[in-house]
């Protein structure tokens, strides 16, 4: 199944070379997670970050289904 997979900031190098402006489309097995996704990527495990699932907050664990639309970024800061 394909999904889509947008990275921000510092996480923008972890996605593959035929990406472009920090997205990609990638196929991936039915049942694969949030975190499937994440570690496919090579996005280190203890690197700090958001996911949103289909603009919502998602976790680790969520199932995706063709044509969802997972980003991913750094967490971020400020006042």
């Amino acid at each position: 199944m394909r999904v889509e997979v947008r990275l921000f900031a510092t996480l923008v190098p972890f996605l593959p070379p035929d990406s472009h402006d920090g997205a990609a489309v990638l196929e991936i097995p039915e049942g694969s997670t949030v975190h499937d996704v994440v570690r496919r990527l090579g996005i280190p495990a203890d690197l700090e970050r958001v996911t949103l699932l289909n603009g919502g907050d998602s976790a680790p664990d969520a199932r995706l289904h063709p044509g969802d639309v997972l980003t991913v970024f750094p967490p971020l800061a400020g006042g």
